[in-house]
Formats: C-alpha cells, structure tokens, sequence
C-alpha cells in the first residue's frame, strides 16, 4: 500500500503534463504517481512515462471512468486527486495530504472559488455555472462547500473504497462533494490558487452539455438521499392544482347543491390522490435510504479494521 498516491487523469494534455508532474515531485517526493491516460492522441502518455510515472491506460471515455479505475485498482493511506492541465497551484499538497493523513479529514476540497477562479476563468457560463452549483447543493443538503466543481482533492481509504463511482463524466465532482456530505464524511477546504489554462491547452469540459448532466446528477442524488423533501415539493404542486381546480366546483355544491364542473372536479381528485401517493412514496423510500445508511457505517467498521490491518 502506497502511503500517498498521486492520481492525475489525463486526455490530451501533452502541453501541461511534464510541469504538473515535476510540481509534484518536488512538493511531495515521497508520493507514486499514477498518470491515468483516457484515450489521448497527442503523445500524453509518453511524456508522462518520460518522467518516470506510472501510465495506466482506461480506455472507457469520461474522467468518471477514469476515477472508477483509479479508485478500483490503487490502495493507499492517502489520495490526491489533480488534473494534468496545470491550473492548480501545488503549493498546498503537502498540506491537504497531512491532514487526511493525521485523520483531520476524508476529503480534502482545493477551493478555488474562494481565491482567483473568478478571475482567472474567462467562461462566463463556467463561472455561473459553478455558483448555480453551489447555491443548490449547499440549499438542498444544508452545507456550505465553497467549492463544488474542483478537480484538486485529498482522500481517505475510507472514502475511496467505500465511494460509488455512479458518473461516467465531469459530474463525478459534483457526485463525490454529495457523496461526502450526505454521509457525514469529515470535510475540509483549502484556498487555493487557481490560473487559467495555458495558450494551446483546451478544456475539455462543454459547459451547455455537462452542465446539464451535472444538474441532472444534482437531481438524482436529491431524489435518492433525500426522498421525503424530494417527493414532498412535487406532491405540494398536485395538491396546489388540487385546491385551485376543486374549490370552485366545492363551492358550486354549497351555494346551489349542482355540481356542474365535473371535469374540473375529477382532476382535482385524481391529482389528489396522486399527491398522496407521492407523500407515501417518500415515507417508504426515506425509510430505505435511512437503512442503506445504517448499513453502510457498519461497511465503514469493516473498512477501517481491514485498513488497520494493512498498516
């Protein structure tokens, strides 16, 4: 077992990969470095195996994928998790991996947002984007990450071999900051420094179609961590079209015992009943993800005895 890996997803970043990886070799020589090329076509893992790293190669398209493998296949007391585009300042690596290593934290978050992303990113819609992301997170599951979307993290054993890699994208940040927060993981945010790609280096994230599978992801996971809120607000509309269509025709009955608005009346009826159905449906399913969660601490037992094990 490694006591730091060093895991940098790579497709086609033969302009940048060289300086990340001197960077961290010089802020962490003690850490093995793992270069997981995803299908480059531009000499990336060469450069990489030039420099004395492990290149493993995963072959299924999307840094989801990429972490799947990376996750799957590597066994370490630490993890630091870095993009080879070099727009992450190293300076703060020994750092975040100090404190997963002394305990403090199971992810350590690079916060980009709180320094010069804004500045930095010229992609409007990037920008906007992230405080969309942000803003719904932080709402919906009642925590204050700063930054959602960053690529610069730490790790804990804990947390890579018990974290279902679900996304197969660039959502798998978004997936992991949930992940982390809904199952009470210690969490930690370091201010970084971030600086904007170098000229000839393009990002490789679309900001209109993985936006839209980020709040897609966003989505799901509200649905299946937080079932109760989740079918509740879609239950309150039905019943808010109940009272609006069903009052009138109640009224009608009262004040002359004719209904003659039936239509209006029966879908009132059928969307009570289906908003009832939607609170039950919310019961159950809270009922569920309560019991997966009680499970999965004991998974966690289990983990950390077999973790101690190994050292």
């Amino acid at each position: 077992m490694d006591k730091i890996a060093v895991l940098i997803p790579c497709y086609n970043e033969s302009k940048t990969i060289k300086k990340v990886i001197t960077k961290i070799k010089k802020e962490l020589p003690e850490s093995v470095i793992y270069v997981y090329d995803n299908n480059s076509t531009d000499g990336t893992d060469k450069i990489a195996k030039e420099c004395g790293v492990k290149v493993v190669y995963e072959y299924r398209q999307g840094k989801g994928n990429v972490i799947r493998s990376m996750f799957r296949n590597i066994d370490a007391e630490c993890y630091l998790l870095i993009d080879g585009d070099d727009t992450y300042n190293c300076d703060n690596a020994k750092e975040m991996c100090d404190l997963v290593l002394n305990e403090r934290a199971d992810m350590v978050i690079g916060d980009r947002l709180s320094g010069s992303y804004f500045q930095e990113n010229k992609r409007l819609f990037h920008n906007f984007g992230n405080k969309i992301v942000r803003y719904l997170i932080n709402k919906i599951f009642k925590s204050n990450v700063k930054d959602i979307m960053t690529g610069y993290r730490t790790f804990s054993y804990e947390f890579v071999k018990s974290f279902p890699v679900l996304s197969k994208g660039f959502e798998i940040e978004t997936e992991m900051t949930i992940h982390a927060i809904d199952k009470n993981f210690k969490i930690v945010e370091v201010p970084i420094e971030y600086k904007n790609r170098i000229k000839g280096s393009e990002s490789k994230l679309n900001t209109y179609s993985d936006g839209f599978k980020v709040l897609k992801t966003i989505g799901t996971l509200f649905k299946e961590y937080k079932p109760t809120l989740f079918f509740n607000l879609i239950a309150l509309i039905f019943l808010l079209v109940t009272i609006i269509l069903g009052i009138p025709p109640v009224i009608e009955y009262f004040q002359t015992g004719l209904v003659l608005k039936f239509p209006r009346l029966i879908v009132a009826s059928v969307s009570l009943v289906i908003s009832i159905l939607l609170c039950i449906s919310g019961i159950i399913l809270e009922v569920i993800a309560k019991k997966h969660k009680q499970l999965y601490e004991l998974y966690l037992n289990l983990l950390r005895e077999n973790n101690k094990k190994f050292k």
